[in-house]
Formats: C-alpha cells, sequence, structure tokens
C-alpha cells in the first residue's frame, strides 16, 4: 500500500504577504522591486542567484542612506525590505553588499 505525503507549508506561509511580495514567484526581478522600492534612489542595485536554485542570493546596494550608518545597520535596512521572502524561506542563503555614496 503506498502512502501520500502532504506537503509541509514553509514557516510564515498564510501571514500576510510583506509590500506586495508573492512567494509563488520569487525571482530576482521580484527580490529587485522589493530592493528599488526600499532604496528608490539607490545608486547600484543589483539581485545574483548565486546557485540557480532561485534561493541563494546576493545583493548589492549602493545607496546614500547608508552613510553614517554602521554595516550592522545597513544590512538590517535591506533584511526589512526583503522580509516577506526571508521570513517564508524562499531566500535560503543571502550575501549582502552595501556602501554609500562617495
Amino acid at each position: 500500500m503506498s502512502r501520500l505525503c502532504a506537503e509541509t507549508p514553509r514557516p510564515g506561509r498564510g501571514s500576510l504577504p510583506a509590500r506586495g511580495y508573492d512567494a509563488s514567484v520569487a525571482t530576482t526581478d521580484i527580490l529587485e522591486g522589493l530592493l528599488r522600492e526600499s532604496f528608490p534612489g539607490a545608486a547600484e542595485l543589483a539581485v545574483i542567484d548565486r546557485t540557480g536554485t532561485g534561493d541563494h542570493f546576493q545583493v548589492v546596494v549602493t545607496d546614500t542612506r547608508f552613510e553614517g550608518l554602521s554595516l550592522v545597520e545597513q544590512h538590517r535596512l535591506v533584511y526589512e525590505a526583503l522580509a516577506g521572502p526571508l521570513q517564508d524561506g524562499t531566500i535560503h542563503e543571502l550575501r549582502i553588499k552595501t556602501k554609500g555614496e562617495a
């Protein structure tokens, strides 16, 4: 007799989406859109899928908003921008590079 397993939902699924985030279409374009929403004046903004699996990303953000902030404070702003995909487990690993404009 075969057994069927139901999909186990990831933590955070069913909660309200963060700022227009839809977990069913998480791509580099969607992540970039979330970052552009939070950093509209960014001089540089890039999202790279490091492994091609859609869950390991590197983001690069250059924005005057980071000037005078510690690295931890800068990264906290990026985490806030990507709260939805981080909460539901869509982003498994995230590398962040931030800098203020000189």
